[in-house]
């Protein structure tokens, strides 16, 4: 549930939660079995804006926070466009994760390049 948590502060970088971030929420909270108390939890969760503070690191594993990295570039294509606050915050993200800087903008670049791919089913 951090992963989904974090992707939360995520759907909101462009100060804005979007239909199509909400769905994407929800498509999340299917993909990683919460029960429905989580999902309860997550949807109140999101009702409210998130920020990079909100991101909980300490609950993420090393493979963890780089599964969240894919996913978070992934959403911020989720409304067809990647904006600059988004990109913005996936740098700020990248920092606060620990990734080491050459493998997060290789983790980046190689999500982008599917998210681009994969446009349309987003």
């Amino acid at each position: 549930m951090a992963i989904v948590k974090s992707l939360v502060s995520v759907a909101w970088a462009d100060g804005e939660f979007h239909d199509a971030e909400r769905e994407m929420v929800e498509g999340l909270i299917a993909a990683f079995e919460a029960n429905e108390d989580q999902a309860k939890e997550i949807r109140a969760y999101a009702a409210e804006k998130r920020t990079l503070d909100d991101v909980p690191v300490g609950e993420l594993s090393a493979d963890d926070r780089r599964a969240l990295l894919q996913h978070a570039v992934l959403l911020t294509f989720v409304d067809g466009e990647q904006h600059d606050a988004e990109k913005q915050y996936l740098a700020a993200l990248c920092k606060r994760l620990e990734i080491p800087e050459l493998e997060s903008e290789q983790i980046v670049k190689a999500a982008e390049a599917r998210a681009k791919r994969l446009i349309t089913l987003l």
